[in-house]
């Protein structure tokens, strides 16, 4: 409406002003396009005339624009033919692949080559500053020392499997309320909130209670924070952003305004714990993680800057929440396509906790012990393949250092990017046979019992030296929580029909959200 409207006024104007004018500001709006054209499509074409040994051209960069809604499917079309392949930025290449040998070389054999970059970072940093996932070198060093040892912790573990627990606790009884009025339910929101309430408690040390709806605060900082993350992966396609950003207009005016409400929002957070331990109101030996990062700023003030903490607890937030949240969404809504599955992995459950119809919700949580979540094979199993299709990060890219060349034979020049495709690798017949696309948990079972793959064929959680600390982590709260929701009730589509799509960003959401009907197991609940 508002391009017409200019067009219109454009042509209107042309009554009043001289005929010449009127054709200098044509040519010159035309020379504008012609030099657009050229720096986009210029690069392109001298690429697919070139003879040297280089990935095959798919197209200019401007097709990911072009494909944006649908990106990774887009992408996975293309993977079928060509396992490695490119497009052309009018300053660099950018090549992906989904071969597991290319994979593995650019996460571990030559992982000193394939940084984040500048290009990346450079994206990114708006968003997530220096954060473990935007640098490199010292900086990445030093986090992921504090992250593993953290995540090695005993204290750590006991503390976030109880905080884990207590929360899907809340969310267990939000859900029979809602099960009991027969009303519908975002389940994609609820678990967005429950993990954003155990990150909080595990990572901050902070009740944020945002599944009870009532902490705006809370609200506003998540709805900025998933808003913001997709607005920033938008910049990967958007040759603009930077004079949008400039001009303070479109996406990147929107994009501001979410950052200072992240920004105001975690340096209160921040703050707030500095105050508490100034006040003594920590026990040294069972702090969380920002108490650590906070007591280390106390030894380097320099370095360990607010602004960093800042990073680092953003870090946190995307780790916690958004991988375990969307990777249990996909879960529901796979489940909800397959009752048997569902049905499976409840019968399941039972064994392992020896719960029975008349266990409460509390007595549950008591029976779902660490030998209790060890035994349940198949929900690991389906969690996984779930990870498979869905992988709660989509796309990774990295940034070539030197000139390289890929195993596969393909050349790699200076400054490319270089990303694996974790999503259309699931998708792979040449990976995981010709039932890719089916959702099949029995894939990763022997004799009932899991069987994990090379990192490097399933990337989900990455490989080699920036293989994910939160791993195990995560398992652990995608497991609590599944058991507890299988167990008492039984989860159904409120639109069987619509199949659900994706929200393109750097992490897998649902688009629009997956809206399910719960259904009680057991009457007395």
């Amino acid at each position: 409406m508002k391009v017409s409207f200019f067009l219109i006024l454009f042509f209107l104007t042309g009554f009043y002003v001289s005929p010449s004018l009127m054709l200098a500001l044509i040519g010159l709006l035309t020379s504008l396009v012609l030099v657009l054209l050229a720096f986009v499509l210029l690069p392109y074409f001298t690429e697919l005339l070139s003879t040297d040994h280089r990935p095959p051209v798919i197209g200019p960069i401007s097709n990911q624009l072009i494909h944006f809604r649908t990106l990774y499917d887009y992408m996975t079309s293309h993977a079928r033919k060509y396992p490695t392949f490119r497009f052309i930025t009018p300053s660099h290449s950018e090549v992906y692949t989904v071969d597991p040998v290319n994979v593995e070389y650019i996460l571990k054999t030559n992982f000193a080559n394939y940084t984040k970059g500048e290009y990346n970072i450079g994206t990114m940093k708006d968003l997530f500053g220096n954060g473990i996932f935007t640098v490199d070198g010292a900086k990445w060093r030093h986090q992921r020392k504090l992250a593993s040892f953290e995540f090695s912790t005993k204290v750590l573990r006991d503390f976030s499997t109880v905080t884990f627990k207590s929360n899907t606790v809340k969310l267990v009884k939000k859900i029979s309320l809602l099960a009991a009025a027969e009303e519908t339910m975002n389940m994609q929101d609820l678990l967005m909130k429950s993990t954003l309430d155990s990150i909080f408690k595990v990572g901050f040390g902070f009740d944020l209670d945002t599944l009870s709806g009532l902490d705006e605060a809370s609200n506003r900082f998540m709805k900025a924070f998933d808003d913001s993350n997709g607005l920033v992966y938008w910049r990967f396609v958007d040759l603009s952003w930077r004079v949008k950003r400039f001009l303070n207009i479109g996406s990147e005016a929107a994009l501001k305004d979410n950052i200072r409400i992240i920004d105001n929002f975690v340096y209160d957070l921040i703050n707030n714990k500095r105050e508490q331990m100034k006040n003594g109101n920590l026990y040294r030996d069972k702090e969380d993680i920002l108490s650590r990062f906070l007591m280390e700023s106390e030894n380097d003030p320099e370095n360990m800057t607010d602004e960093y903490l800042r990073d680092i607890s953003l870090s946190f937030v995307i780790a916690g929440k958004d991988t375990s949240a969307n990777t249990l969404t996909w879960f529901f809504y796979m489940l909800s396509k397959h009752p048997f599955i569902q049905e499976k992995i409840a019968k399941e459950v039972v064994s392992a906790t020896e719960a029975n119809d008349h266990t409460s919700i509390d007595d549950f949580a008591l029976k779902l012990t660490e030998v209790a979540l060890e035994k349940m094979h198949y929900l690991h199993a389906s969690l996984t393949e779930t990870l498979r299709l869905y992988p709660a990060v989509p796309l990774d890219g990295k940034s070539a250092e030197k000139d390289d060349v890929l195993p596969d034979g393909y050349k790699i020049k200076k400054g490319d990017g270089v990303g694996y495709m974790a999503y259309p690798m699931g998708r792979m017949t040449y990976i995981w046979g010709e039932d890719a696309e089916d959702f099949r948990p029995e894939r990763w079972l022997n004799n009932g019992v899991f069987q994990p793959e090379s990192p490097f064929k399933f990337t989900a959680f990455q490989g080699g030296p920036r293989i994910c600390l939160g791993k195990e982590f995560a398992y652990r709260q995608m497991k609590i929580l599944a058991a507890f929701l299988v167990h008492f009730f039984k989860f159904k589509l409120v639109d069987e029909s619509k199949e659900a799509t994706y929200r393109t960003m750097f992490t897998l959401h649902i688009d629009d959200g997956l809206h399910l009907y719960a259904l009680p197991r057991f009457s007395h609940e």
